[in-house]
């Protein structure tokens, strides 16, 4: 492989990352630990005579300058109404800086560990926080970032692997009949559900983008944060089969309501959304395939085992779109 088709990342060496960080005025101890990222690269750095930063590298051509910062915006405009965000820190009045070709900001470091989710007081304090965010989220809508919507985790993913996945010739059109199949239920779920409402909300709100200390839950990583359905930060803390998930939406919409109302027409969304994420996840895969650090940790992508797993999981979407909805 050549300089010139290496990965952008592949520039991220240590002495460039220390570089990076020191450009902004700081001094670093010489102490750098990678952190799990894989759409970023994320590092933690050792700050002399301080406590260690967390660094991130935006992926480069992901999003525009003004897109990353209207999401750092949102963030620090939640934590302004102390809602428990790990906000972007600023240097020289700005949050997003660059170094050479790349975008980067520094976070405080953050600790904690997942929440248990089977538990009711934790499920119920997790609502009360999305309440609080959404409640916020809807006052203003976010003119830059995307919006989750059937086109664009939908259709725009079923493009992308039309032309760009490496399907086996025998899984092809079984794969793109599944998922259209499954697209034009997406889209009776949305007719079901009606007018609904569209905020600004975390975007991927899983149990690893949330952690728990002493004092509660706090949200890190708002990468993903988008224009969305209020039910896209609620369906991915459900788990277990069908009355499990139930009882846990209860609890989560109880806290909920104590700061923001709560849509039930969305509950027809549930299905809709998860087959919407499991769709962009595959063309997430196959867009990003060309990055040395996802051939190492997603070695079975691409494989023919993969596609017909995926073939089964959106005919089982498609029976799970047409069920009742949960209710609340």
């Amino acid at each position: 492989m050549t300089a010139n088709s290496l990965h952008p990342f592949s520039r991220l060496t240590p002495d460039f990352l220390l570089d990076a960080v020191e450009s902004l005025g700081l001094r670093c101890d010489g102490r750098l630990l990678a952190l799990n990222s894989y759409e970023n690269r994320v590092y933690q750095i050792g700050i002399e005579d301080g406590t260690p930063l967390v660094a991130k590298f935006y992926r480069p051509e992901r999003w525009s300058d003004a897109q990353i910062q209207e999401e750092h915006d949102f963030a620090a405009e939640l934590a302004e109404r102390d809602i428990p965000v790990v906000t972007a820190l600023a240097f020289g009045g700005r949050t997003l800086h660059h170094y050479q070709d790349f975008r980067l900001a520094l976070f405080p470091r953050r600790g904690g560990h997942a929440p248990e989710l089977d538990d009711a007081d934790t499920l119920a304090w997790l609502g009360r926080f999305l309440g609080r965010l959404h409640a916020h989220g809807a006052v203003a809508p976010y003119h830059l970032r995307p919006t989750l919507d059937l086109d664009s985790y939908g259709e725009a993913s079923l493009r992308c692997m039309q032309e760009q996945a490496r399907l086996p010739y025998d899984l092809a059109t079984p794969y793109e009949q599944a998922a259209r199949q499954a697209l034009d239920e997406v889209q009776r779920a949305f007719d079901r559900a009606g007018d609904i409402s569209w905020r600004r909300v975390h975007g991927d709100c899983h149990v690893g983008n949330i952690l728990w200390t002493q004092e509660g839950p706090h949200f890190v990583d708002l990468d993903d944060s988008c224009m969305a359905p209020a039910l896209q930060d609620l369906w991915m803390l459900l788990s277990g089969d069908r009355a499990q998930q139930q009882a846990q939406l209860l609890e989560l919409i109880v806290g909920y309501e104590d700061f923001c109302d709560f849509d039930r027409r969305e509950l027809h969304l549930l299905e809709a959304l998860r087959t919407l994420r499991l769709l962009h996840y595959s063309a997430w895969l196959t867009r990003r395939r060309e990055d040395p650090a996802f051939v190492v940790a997603f070695p079975w992508f691409d494989t023919a085992q993969y596609w017909q797993e995926r073939i089964v999981e959106l005919q089982q979407q498609l029976e799970a779109m047409r069920e009742a909805p949960l209710c609340v």
